[in-house]
């Protein structure tokens, strides 16, 4: 399995971006799928999670109501919709894959995750 992520950017306070990560892999619609950040000098921290079929999700606390984070699983590809963009949410951000779709109890952990992709960079000014 192989991830592409992109969309990063600069933007400023308030504004919004799309992540897409775009996953190689016949069996994506099987994949459960997550994105975390790392910001520099920080720990990698989990950011959302979607389930194989898309029916459930799940956010950490600081981007619920700002991010969304959704799968076409047509196009093998999840996307992280970020609004309302603040400077704590600069970082690095990596979208991560479970192919065997049966982690999803472990979802907020990165051994939840067997495949990531190279990370892209957000940053917000203030």
């Amino acid at each position: 399995v192989q991830l592409q992520a992109s969309g990063g950017g600069l933007v400023k306070a308030g504004a919004s971006l799309t992540l897409s990560c775009a996953a190689s892999g016949r069996t994506f619609s099987s994949y459960n799928m997550g994105w975390f950040r790392q910001a520099p000098g920080k720990e990698r921290e989990f950011v959302a999670a979607i389930s194989w079929s898309g029916g459930s999700l799940s956010y950490t606390d600081t981007v619920k109501g700002r991010f969304t984070i959704s799968r076409d699983n047509a196009k093998n590809t999840v996307y992280l919709q970020m609004n309302n963009l603040k400077s704590e949410d600069t970082a690095v951000y990596y979208c991560a894959a479970d192919p065997t779709g049966s982690s999803w109890y472990k979802r907020w952990g990165r051994d939840a995750y067997d495949y990531w992709g190279q990370g892209t960079l957000v940053t917000v000014s203030s």
